[in-house]
Protein backbone atom coordinates (compact mmCIF):
# COMPACT_ATOMS: atom_id res chain seq x y z
CA UNK A 1 0.00 0.00 0.00
CA UNK A 2 1.30 3.46 -0.86
CA UNK A 3 0.48 5.57 2.17
CA UNK A 4 1.52 8.96 0.80
CA UNK A 5 -1.53 9.41 -1.40
CA UNK A 6 -4.09 8.35 1.22
CA UNK A 7 -5.95 10.76 3.45
CA UNK A 8 -5.46 10.66 7.20
CA UNK A 9 -8.95 9.19 7.59
CA UNK A 10 -8.15 6.43 5.11
CA UNK A 11 -4.93 5.58 6.95
CA UNK A 12 -6.74 5.50 10.32
CA UNK A 13 -9.33 3.10 8.88
CA UNK A 14 -6.58 0.82 7.56
CA UNK A 15 -4.73 0.84 10.90
CA UNK A 16 -7.98 0.12 12.76
CA UNK A 17 -8.80 -2.71 10.40
CA UNK A 18 -5.37 -4.26 10.82
CA UNK A 19 -5.47 -4.00 14.61
CA UNK A 20 -8.93 -5.58 14.58
CA UNK A 21 -7.53 -8.48 12.55
CA UNK A 22 -4.68 -8.96 15.05
CA UNK A 23 -7.19 -8.91 17.91
CA UNK A 24 -9.33 -11.56 16.22
CA UNK A 25 -6.28 -13.72 15.46
CA UNK A 26 -5.42 -13.59 19.17
CA UNK A 27 -8.96 -14.79 19.85
CA UNK A 28 -9.80 -11.71 21.93
CA UNK A 29 -13.12 -9.96 22.20
CA UNK A 30 -13.23 -6.17 22.04
CA UNK A 31 -14.19 -5.98 25.70
CA UNK A 32 -11.30 -8.25 26.70
CA UNK A 33 -8.84 -6.07 24.77
CA UNK A 34 -10.30 -2.96 26.39
CA UNK A 35 -10.01 -4.36 29.93
CA UNK A 36 -6.49 -5.74 29.43
CA UNK A 37 -5.36 -2.46 27.83
CA UNK A 38 -6.95 -0.24 30.46
CA UNK A 39 -9.05 1.64 27.92
CA UNK A 40 -12.79 1.84 27.36
CA UNK A 41 -14.72 -0.41 25.03
CA UNK A 42 -15.72 2.74 23.12
CA UNK A 43 -12.02 3.41 22.46
CA UNK A 44 -11.55 -0.04 20.94
CA UNK A 45 -14.66 0.32 18.80
CA UNK A 46 -13.63 3.82 17.67
CA UNK A 47 -10.10 2.64 16.82
CA UNK A 48 -11.29 -0.37 14.84
CA UNK A 49 -13.69 1.84 12.87
CA UNK A 50 -10.90 4.25 11.95
CA UNK A 51 -11.49 6.91 14.58
CA UNK A 52 -8.65 8.68 16.28
CA UNK A 53 -7.38 7.74 19.73
CA UNK A 54 -4.57 9.10 21.87
CA UNK A 55 -1.03 7.82 21.49
CA UNK A 56 -1.11 6.65 25.11
CA UNK A 57 -4.14 4.45 24.44
CA UNK A 58 -2.62 3.16 21.19
CA UNK A 59 0.54 2.12 23.06
CA UNK A 60 -1.54 0.32 25.70
CA UNK A 61 -3.44 -1.55 23.00
CA UNK A 62 -0.24 -2.46 21.12
CA UNK A 63 1.29 -3.71 24.38
CA UNK A 64 -1.74 -5.93 25.05
CA UNK A 65 -1.58 -7.31 21.50
CA UNK A 66 2.17 -7.99 21.92
CA UNK A 67 2.87 -5.59 19.05
CA UNK A 68 4.90 -2.92 20.83
CA UNK A 69 8.14 -4.09 19.19
CA UNK A 70 6.62 -3.22 15.80
CA UNK A 71 7.20 0.45 16.57
CA UNK A 72 10.82 -0.07 15.49
CA UNK A 73 9.58 -0.92 11.99
CA UNK A 74 6.95 1.81 12.07
CA UNK A 75 9.35 4.57 13.11
CA UNK A 76 12.94 3.33 12.83
CA UNK A 77 15.74 5.14 14.61
CA UNK A 78 17.25 7.74 12.31
CA UNK A 79 20.60 6.68 10.86
CA UNK A 80 23.70 8.50 12.04
CA UNK A 81 25.17 10.68 9.35
CA UNK A 82 28.87 10.21 8.57
CA UNK A 83 29.55 13.76 9.76
CA UNK A 84 27.84 13.18 13.09
CA UNK A 85 29.61 9.83 13.47
CA UNK A 86 32.96 11.57 12.97
CA UNK A 87 32.07 14.20 15.59
CA UNK A 88 31.00 11.51 18.06
CA UNK A 89 34.30 9.66 17.65
CA UNK A 90 36.26 12.79 18.40
CA UNK A 91 39.48 13.81 16.82
CA UNK A 92 42.44 11.53 16.97
CA UNK A 93 45.28 13.09 18.94
CA UNK A 94 48.29 13.92 16.83
CA UNK A 95 50.57 15.11 19.65
CA UNK A 96 50.68 15.84 23.36
CA UNK A 97 51.00 19.44 24.47
CA UNK A 98 52.48 20.62 27.71
CA UNK A 99 49.69 21.91 29.93
CA UNK A 100 52.08 24.00 32.09
CA UNK A 101 52.40 27.64 31.15
CA UNK A 102 55.85 29.20 31.12
CA UNK A 103 55.93 32.43 33.04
Amino acid sequence: MIWTFNSNQSILKEIGSRLKEYRIRKNMQQKELAVNSGVSLDTIIRMEQGGSITMDKLLSILRTLDMLENIEEFIPSPPISPILLRRMQGKKKQRVRNSFKNE
